[in-house]
């Protein structure tokens, strides 16, 4: 069975995270005097966002009186919230190439490919096939909502990946695509193409992971 939540609900629980994020802790009388609806009401919709992970709640001792529960935003709830991570990064890479030149975006790739690299090996083990399994599932981990699969013609492998995380910086420094190309070679250890590619306005990031020829 598939549960609906109501427009109503669905505005109530964006305004208690909005309160949330403006005023930091709010007891439940606090939410429920500023939205004009019962404490129960309230309690309600606490109940289901807790539940989601999107807030969290600590007991805190009064002057007077029991302590009481506040409640505040949890880390999965902060992403909920616009973001320009994109337009920061880009202005810091367009201003380092402006400043060092092409050479040090160069660089500054290589770096995180090999720290990448250095983070991925300890995962990525066994035969190619157990190495492409657990390339993807770190990849997934990262939100690339990857596939994978065998050409069980040719033997060789693909890796689909759906959605990229950095595809706007990718579009202007295609640096970043050639060194997850390099990345995928050396952890799979074997050649790796890439013929699709979201950043150059494919639906899709698609890899051919070969396999060696048998000595």
């Amino acid at each position: 069975m598939v549960k609906r939540v109501s427009k109503e609900q669905a505005s109530t629980r964006d305004q208690i995270l909005h309160m949330l994020k403006l005023k930091g802790q709010l007891s439940v009388s606090d939410i429920a005097q500023d939205l004009g609806i019962t404490e129960m009401a309230v309690r309600r919709h606490l109940n289901t966002l807790e539940r989601d992970n999107l807030i969290q709640s600590s007991l805190v001792r009064q002057a007077m009186g029991r302590p009481t529960n506040v409640y505040s935003l949890s880390q999965e709830a902060d992403e909920l919230f616009p973001r320009n991570y994109h337009d920061f990064t880009l202005d810091f890479l367009q201003d380092i190439a402006d400043l060092d030149g092409e050479e040090k975006i160069n660089a500054l790739f290589r770096r995180r490919k090999d720290r990448l690299e250095e983070n991925y090996r300890p995962f990525i083990q066994g035969d190619l096939e157990e190495r492409v399994a657990a390339l993807a599932e770190i990849q997934n981990q990262k939100g690339y909502m990857v596939e994978w699969g065998k050409d069980e013609v040719t033997g060789d492998y693909f890796l689909k990946e759906f959605n990229c995380p950095i595809s706007q910086v990718a579009k202007q420094f295609n640096q970043a695509c050639s060194c997850e190309l390099s990345l995928f070679q050396q952890v799979l250890d074997t050649k790796v193409e890439q013929s699709s590619c979201i950043a150059k306005g494919g639906d899709k990031c698609l890899y051919k992971i070969k396999q060696k020829p048998q000595t």
